[in-house]
């Protein structure tokens, strides 16, 4: 009877997350309803936003008030999120590697927790100073050196702000794991005369498989959800889709918050509600990444037993 009480305390706050969750859900669910009835399948394949003629009479559209002209397409905003998110992985996730085993194999270890914590450091920087520094130092510098025709604003610029945002998460998550690999497995592979290389490719890192994939996937969450920086550096891309690493872009995060206030000027509702099923987009698709994940780590789990 004394433990009844402390399980149920401890079964409501474990149940609070997923009530919160679906919380979320059900809200952008309830909200965007009218907008997912307007929009259906096209809003995911079209290219062009456009909220209509805001000063004229509104019209019924299948039974929805709506402005008159308004056509939301959230195409450009997809590949942007996606092309964005996934450049960042691949210039973080080999950073972040390189730099997890160099703190964990190279640096000496009265050394290691000062650098260490300097990298964890940089994945508390708010978003706001990425993106202050890509405007000051990376938009001038693509636009000089790599881009002269072009202003620097864009998906690489983009991109390497998320990259850096990125990189100290899977770093942090990797090192922790790379420090727990046990020292046998280590001294086992070298007195097999494995050089160091060896030992750290084919001793360690599958031990650390799952974590690492972990620590992309967190990574991935952060990119894809990125807001301010993202909206400081891509260049507000509307209406046209990516044709090089240099066109400008808009994620769903960052054209969510940049197009709120002049959303909130429809006399319907509708964009705000319109704005409501991108929210709900992009949830799916972090929700996709994370399953995927999910599939990866376990697939990763079990080739290691089979090994």
């Amino acid at each position: 009877m004394k433990i009844r009480p402390f399980r149920l305390i401890v079964l409501s706050l474990s149940l609070l997350i997923p009530a919160a969750l679906c919380a979320v859900v059900l809200f952008l669910v309830l909200y965007s309803g009218q907008a997912i009835l307007f929009n259906g399948l096209h809003f995911l394949a079209q290219v062009n936003w456009n909220m209509g003629d805001l000063y004229d009479d509104p019209v019924k559209e299948n039974g929805i008030l709506v402005p008159s002209g308004a056509s939301y397409g959230i195409l450009v905003f997809i590949v942007g999120t996606l092309a964005s998110s996934g450049i960042a992985i691949l210039i973080a996730a080999p950073l972040a590697v390189g730099s997890a085993i160099f703190l964990a194999e190279i640096v000496p270890p009265g050394i290691r927790p000062v650098l260490s914590m300097l990298v964890e450091l940089i994945a508390v920087v708010p978003s706001v100073v990425f993106g202050l520094w890509g405007i000051a130092v990376l938009i001038p510098f693509i636009g000089h050196y790599l881009a002269p025709n072009g202003s620097g604003y864009g998906l690489l610029a983009a991109s390497i702000v998320l990259a850096l945002m990125i990189t100290p998460i899977i770093a942090a998550t990797l090192l922790d794991a790379l420090l727990q690999v046990p020292k046998e497995n280590r001294e086992s592979a070298f007195a097999l005369g494995a050089t160091h290389f060896e030992v750290v490719s084919k001793a360690m890192m599958p031990m650390v498989r799952t974590t690492l994939i972990g620590g992309i996937v967190l990574a991935l969450g952060r990119a894809l959800g990125e807001t301010m920086a993202v909206l400081m550096v891509s260049g507000g891309g509307l209406n046209i889709l990516p044709t090089s690493l240099f066109s400008p872009i808009s994620t769903i995060a960052s054209f969510v918050a940049g197009q709120l206030d002049s959303a909130e000027t429809d006399p319907t509702n509708m964009s705000v509600r319109a704005l409501a099923e991108i929210a709900l987009v992009l949830f799916i698709i972090t929700l996709a990444v994370n399953a995927c994940a999910k599939l990866l780590s376990s697939g990763a789990l079990r080739v290691r037993k089979r090994a």
